[in-house]
């Protein structure tokens, strides 16, 4: 399988800083590593739902390189959601950051909450992104890992309900860096750093 040739190159660049990430990161992504495995072996979907508040920024961007770690490493039955605690809608930085990266965004429908098509890999379909609860239809309502990606969500959602899996994998906001100046940078950290742990919790199934 193929990966859009930008975000290849990114990936390739990504799995080689694996040993800067912290050992308690790794604790953490080894969770979500043997919740893949233990699918992958049982040849069941593997269901994983990215949530974070409001399913604006972190989320979605760990649900990009969901899929997309799942097209590097070959796995064929990964379906990657993501969801919030509440409904807003995509932040232009992130999608610009992740642009920069080589997932390719066409808005589908307008106003305050666009949906996109996300292209990741000419072999795929494209992904449906827009900010919604974790409850909401288009995602998984049974047998999904969750992962809470913001602290804020990891400590409003004790439970998930229909998660086998509820897996604790935290980001600082880039939000923080909103109004400084400093968006592009801060962003486009925050997105490498997600790619580069997601592709390694894959590359250890």
């Amino acid at each position: 399988m193929k990966l859009n040739k930008e975000i290849e190159t990114i990936a390739k660049e990504l799995v080689t800083e694996f040993d800067t990430i912290p050992e308690d990161r790794k604790e953490f992504l080894s969770v979500l590593t043997a919740y893949i495995r233990e699918k992958k072996d049982a040849g069941t979907p593997i269901q994983i739902n990215y949530i974070c508040t409001h399913n604006s920024r972190r989320s979605h961007i760990a649900q990009c390189w969901g899929a997309a770690a799942a097209v590097f490493y070959g796995f064929e039955n990964v379906q990657s959601f993501s969801g919030g605690t509440s409904a807003t809608a995509l932040n232009a930085h992130a999608k610009q950051a992740l642009s920069s990266c080589g997932f390719s965004f066409t808005e589908v429908s307008g106003g305050s909450n666009p949906h996109y098509e996300v292209t990741y890999s000419p072999e795929k379909e494209p992904l449906i992104v827009f900010s919604k609860v974790f409850s909401d239809a288009a995602n998984p309502s049974a047998d999904f890992a969750a992962v809470m990606v913001c602290s804020d969500a990891d400590q409003n959602c004790p439970f998930v309900p229909g998660a086998s899996k509820r897996i604790k994998l935290t980001y600082n906001d880039p939000k923080e860096s909103d109004g400084t100046g400093r968006e592009e940078q801060v962003y486009l950290e925050r997105v490498k750093e997600i790619g580069r742990e997601i592709l390694f919790a894959f590359s250890m199934v």
